[in-house]
């Protein structure tokens, strides 16, 4: 393993940001996860309200993702129950509830799981504080919670944590702020990446960094939350919501993908994030378009994790202008 740069901070929920995680963790053991709690569906939302705890799924997803111990531990927290009262529960998210219950943090239960599959790296939560998200849409309604902000369909406007919770943890702070690269992204832009800048403190800490701030942009947009949406709409909703004025460069995927696959995705109402043809930037921002995304067996798409990690890497090497 090379030696690293600096650190590098990733921001966003399980699912989104465990591409780049994967591929970074071969590369430097300097990486921060940064994950929203908010979640309240599926395994994480059952225990949320169950356990009264943090929502675990987006941090288990983090830390497999950046484990390098016994794959069956990584095996181990992936499982997912598929009968009995367990069905629909992650083994690694019953484990975090309980590691939460017996130390009495979230936070430390994620140290303990990070130490006991070797991660390469730390996940924190983006607060310590159970909250719920709340969208306001142009049409003057509301949607509480991920799973119905998901489903709304409709334009938001304004987004807000309720409660508020404090300013995010000092040591996090001095993390972002010394970080060689913040990553934000890739993930569901208001459900996964919105959730952690709405934390008061986050958006300073990000503009105040001393590395650079880069914004991965999603392969395909995300019926019901991104619907129509191209990159430089994407990157306006990001900044309009979140207040965050600083992106150094959008990172997007110039791949082509085959009509089969796009068709796959069309069908479920998704398509290609795309930028306008031969444009060099979007909403004022550079836009650096590289070969990123690669077609999984039964035909989704994905972030390639070692081109995505080489190309943050890169990034986070520029001097700032």
């Amino acid at each position: 393993m090379p030696p690293s740069s600096g650190r590098i901070v990733v921001l966003g929920g399980g699912t989104g940001i465990t591409a780049c995680l994967r591929g970074l963790k071969t590369r430097t053991r300097e990486i921060t996860a940064v994950v929203t709690v908010a979640d309240d569906g599926g395994s994480s939302g059952r225990l949320r309200k169950d356990y009264q705890i943090l929502a675990p799924g987006d941090a288990r997803s983090c830390l497999v993702a950046l484990a390098t111990g016994d794959p069956l531990l990584q095996d181990l927290f992936s499982y997912r129950f598929t009968d009995s009262v367990l069905r629909g529960h992650a083994f690694g998210n019953l484990m975090l509830a309980v590691l939460t219950q017996l130390t009495g943090s979230f936070t430390e239960s994620l140290q303990r799981a990070a130490a006991l599959l070797e991660c390469a790296g730390e996940v924190v939560p983006s607060t310590e504080t159970r909250v719920v998200l709340e969208a306001l849409h142009a049409d003057g309604s509301k949607s509480t919670g991920e799973q119905a902000i998901s489903r709304s369909a409709k334009p938001i406007v304004k987004m807000q944590l309720r409660p508020q919770p404090p300013a995010i943890d000092p040591a996090l702070a001095a993390r972002i702020h010394g970080a060689a690269a913040v990553v934000l992204g890739p993930g569901s832009l208001y459900t996964s990446i919105l959730p952690n800048l709405l934390v008061p403190g986050m958006v300073d800490a990000i503009q105040a960094c001393r590395g650079r701030v880069i914004l991965v942009a999603n392969l395909m947009t995300q019926p019901g939350e991104t619907d129509g949406f191209d990159i430089e709409r994407h990157v306006k909703s990001l900044q309009a919501i979140s207040g965050l004025e600083r992106i150094d460069c959008v990172l997007a995927s110039s791949s082509q993908l085959p009509e089969v696959v796009l068709a796959h995705y069309a069908d479920d109402g998704a398509a290609p994030m795309e930028a306008a043809p031969t444009t060099s930037s979007v909403a004022g921002i550079p836009l650096l378009v590289r070969a990123l995304s690669t077609v999984l067996p039964g035909g989704m798409v994905r972030h390639d994790s070692e081109r995505l990690a080489a190309e943050v890497l890169a990034i986070s090497q520029e001097v700032r202008a």
